[in-house]
């Protein structure tokens, strides 16, 4: 920029970046990481501030050209500018994701992004992260044109609609600088209304009110960033511009360094190595895949596989479901359409890549075998040998099962190296963690090809060792059967849900067990109950068996803990369940039943059992063990997963947490070896 400012010969100049879908991704994290104060990030902010403060001020005027990513400080960049062009393209994405790691736009962006688009749109891409699409984008003022993606010609369309976009940011650069282009922007009426009433102090102050009810509601006061993104933006607006910068870096250094940051970073850093193949490139690449069973877990797998390009075979038992599935899976893209992110031409052209089917046509040509079929070993066998009857000799055979060890499974199998597990989590095409189980006998080929599939359904994904639960259900266990003895100790599901959601879980204990199913919950609880005895006692399961037998499933069945309705957003509490409640009641003990100490004993069972899963390696290591109970199981995301929390907690604050409780109520409570071995040193951290 210097270089331009000082050469007589440049009158204006164009921002456009070489690299393919990408303008600016943002600043790098790692450069707020390796700060060791407050300070220290104060002054990158202030920097960073200054440079843009150049731009925005430039005598030569500034034209942003933006392909690919605009996110984060690269966003501040281009706001930065005279003019904006963006390509009208799926990728251009612009956006401020800031808040999803804990932190605020620190380069001016809160300053400069409310005058631009207007305080309420603002707030609300500040407060949400979300990214805007360039169409969306030029509607509200963020980008001043559009250029169309031109077509395939002698070069790559890409690479033709790149140098296109150049040059009509140099044709609006030269018209800036010669006049014959103006940047001022014809604002409409709504807009102008709405500017002249956000100058009225009152209308501002009823503005912020109602954004920071919302964020209280959402975040229960546990996520920093969004307060501060309000507070700094109204310190700009109120007490100007001076006064709006220095607290936009200062809050920005303060936020780098809070714990909630550090463990969303925590989990950033974690995502993108859970998305890498650490097994490398399989020797084939799967193409055809196949779906047993048309279920809500099947027709998931089946509908994140079809729209990935996957030709995609649906087989059932009965016509009735695979009707049901077929319908969920066309559901489930016709969404996407009605939020403009398909098109309807393409949704008919991704579902015409799937087949439903009732018998096993066709499997020849599979590549891989998925099976989502009832938690039954004997039916699990049955389909086992059925298929590897029909399948070709690379064919990998995957089980989706939530518990079932799959050693087990594989024990008929007549090629046991090609048997894994993948256990996706309902409802699929929400849920982004996929958790992998590996057998003593798998191959490494057969597990590369079981990642490659993971990551290309979009996946974040875990690989674990296989064992009674794997590794996520595994740590749920011990939970909620804390929660089954809290509600016999007379805590009403109510309760339990605000003291779980108070912690950070977004959905709360009872809510939960009402999503799963309460018949999975028992048979799940009861082959763990029988794989690791005592630990995973605590609440009498025969409390969920009497659920079962009166028809209280959960949300599937339209009552479990609570009454479920068609279009009712506050459902009650479920009166069938008072008798339930009275017969299995037992006295509560009322040195550990204040709400503190009802959200310890959920979390520390937790986290005591995810750290025995590291302990006997069924884990390779914390990151995956975070990454799978805060995108697998809604662990707390502000406290990063549950070694990220033995960190910042202490290991001895939570081994001394575990006695308090093992004192009262045995062996369930007992510390795993690990981290007890943590609590004696305290320099040893799980993430170092």
């Amino acid at each position: 920029m210097n270089e331009i400012w000082a050469n007589e010969a440049v009158k204006s100049a164009v921002l456009i970046s070489s690299k393919p879908g990408s303008f600016i991704a943002g600043a790098d994290i790692d450069m707020i990481e390796a700060c060791k104060t407050s300070q220290e990030v104060t002054q990158l902010s202030q920097e960073g501030q200054k440079m843009l403060e150049k731009i925005e001020q430039s005598p030569k005027p500034v034209v942003a050209a933006i392909s690919g990513s605009c996110l984060g400080g690269g966003l501040e960049v281009a706001i930065a500018c005279h003019y904006r062009i963006a390509t009208k393209d799926k990728k251009t994405i612009l956006g401020t994701p800031e808040v999803l790691l804990g932190l605020l736009p620190g380069a001016g962006g809160t300053q400069r992004l409310p005058k631009m688009v207007g305080l309420p749109a603002a707030f609300d891409m500040m407060l949400t992260g979300r990214n805007i699409r360039a169409d969306r984008a030029k509607k509200m003022g963020l980008v001043d044109q559009l250029v169309d993606p031109l077509g395939p010609g002698v070069k790559a369309p890409e690479a033709r609609t790149i140098e296109y976009l150049e040059e009509v940011a140099v044709g609006f650069a030269r018209g800036l600088a010669n006049r014959t282009v103006s940047a001022k922007r014809s604002k409409g009426l709504i807009q102008k209304i709405t500017d002249y009433a956000m100058a009225l102090p009152f209308v501002r102050r009823q503005v912020y009110k109602t954004v920071e009810s919302k964020v209280q509601k959402q975040t229960k006061g546990l996520y920093p960033a969004p307060l501060k993104i309000i507070e700094v933006v109204k310190t700009g607006l109120d007490q100007g511009r001076d006064a709006g910068y220095l607290t936009e870096s200062q809050s920005f250094g303060q936020l780098a360094v809070t714990n909630e940051s550090k463990a969303l970073i925590g989990l950033y850093h974690g995502q993108v190595r859970c998305k890498k193949n650490k097994f490398g490139t399989p020797q084939r690449e799967v193409k055809t895949l196949a779906v047993l069973g048309a279920g809500l877990m099947g027709a998931g797998i089946a509908q994140v596989s079809v729209d990935k390009g996957l030709k995609t075979i649906l087989k059932d038992t009965a016509q009735q479901g695979l009707d049901r599935g077929q319908q969920q899976v066309f559901k489930g893209l016709n969404s996407k359409v009605k939020k403009k992110s398909l098109t309807s031409f393409e949704r008919d052209s991704i579902l015409s890549n799937l087949t439903g089917q009732l018998d096993y046509k066709g499997f020849e040509k599979a590549d891989m075998v998925i099976e989502a079929v009832f938690e039954d070993i004997n039916i699990k066998h049955k389909v086992l040998k059925e298929v590897e009857a029909v399948i070709p000799a690379h064919c990998i055979f995957a089980s989706n099962t939530s518990a079932l060890p799959i050693s087990q499974i594989a024990a008929v199998s007549k090629r046991p190296e090609k048997v894994i597990g993948m256990h996706y989590f309902s409802p699929v095409d929400k849920m982004q963690l996929l958790e992998i189980i590996t057998t003593d006998k798998t191959s490494q080929d057969t597990a590369a090809s079981a990642v490659a599939v993971g990551l290309k359904q979009g996946k974040v994904v875990i690989v674990v060792k296989d064992g009674p639960g794997f590794y996520t259900t595994r740590c749920l266990g011990p939970m909620l059967a804390e929660v089954v003895r809290v509600l016999q100790e007379g805590t009403d599901p109510k309760k339990i849900d605000a003291i779980s959601t108070a912690f950070g879980f977004p959905v709360g204990a009872a809510t939960l067990i009402d999503e799963v199913g309460v018949d999975v919950a028992a048979h799940v609880a009861e082959d763990l109950g029988k794989a690791f005895g005592e630990r995973f006692g605590g609440g009498n399961i025969e409390l969920f068996k009497l659920m079962v037998e009166k028809g209280f499933l959960g949300r599937k069945a339209g009552k479990g803990f609570y009454v479920y309705q068609e279009g009712v957003k506050n459902r009650s509490v479920n009166s069938g369940m008072d008798e339930i409640l009275a017969r299995f009641k037992v006295p509560a003990k009322p040195e550990v039943s204040t709400d503190e100490d009802i959200q310890m004993r959920f979390v520390t069972r937790f986290v005591n059992e995810a750290a025995m899963c590291l302990q006997e390696g069924i884990l390779s290591n914390p990151v995956e063990g975070d990454i799978g109970a805060v995108f697998g199981l809604g662990f707390p995301p502000c406290l990063g997963g549950p070694f990220r929390y033995a960190d910042s907690y202490g290991a001895k604050q939570l081994v001394d947490k575990l006695r308090k409780y093992e004192a009262v109520y045995g062996s369930q409570f007992t510390p795993c070896q690990l981290l007890l071995d943590y609590a004696n040193s305290p320099s040893k951290k799980f993430h170092q």
